[in-house]
């Protein structure tokens, strides 16, 4: 007598928690899903390590603080957007992909990105 609604309860739950999917294969993105994926996170963390930066009272004061030192102190007051970022790139190039990404070709244009992006805020 309980077997009936204990069924029908596990079904429920099993179809509104599923995606419904027919080729049985996980889906596969492809490379300009991912980049649509990923792009929005990128600027979130730039924008945010931007903010910081300019926001920081050595910046732009004439002090001989390095804009590698600026971007390095943001970091704590972005971790989230910058955690985000690291996340989307393992989940949709592979574990281990964001951090790679991250310590190399974003580090690499990020100062450029700064400059860039405090020219363009008020």
């Amino acid at each position: 007598m309980l077997f009936a609604p204990l069924v029908g309860t596990a079904i429920v739950v099993a179809v509104a928690t599923e995606p419904l999917n027919n080729s049985g294969q996980a889906a596969h993105p492809s490379m300009n899903e991912k980049m649509a994926a990923t792009e929005p996170l990128v600027r979130s963390a730039t924008d945010c390590i931007v903010h910081a930066v300019i926001a920081d009272p050595r910046y732009g004061s004439g002090q001989s603080t390095e804009l590698g030192d600026l971007i390095v102190d943001s970091m704590p007051s972005c971790v989230k957007p910058v955690r985000a970022m690291i996340d989307a790139y393992d989940r949709y190039y592979g574990e281990g992909s964001g951090e790679a990404f991250f310590m190399g070709p974003y580090l690499d244009v990020l100062p450029k990105a700064v400059i860039a992006g405090a020219k363009k805020t008020p």
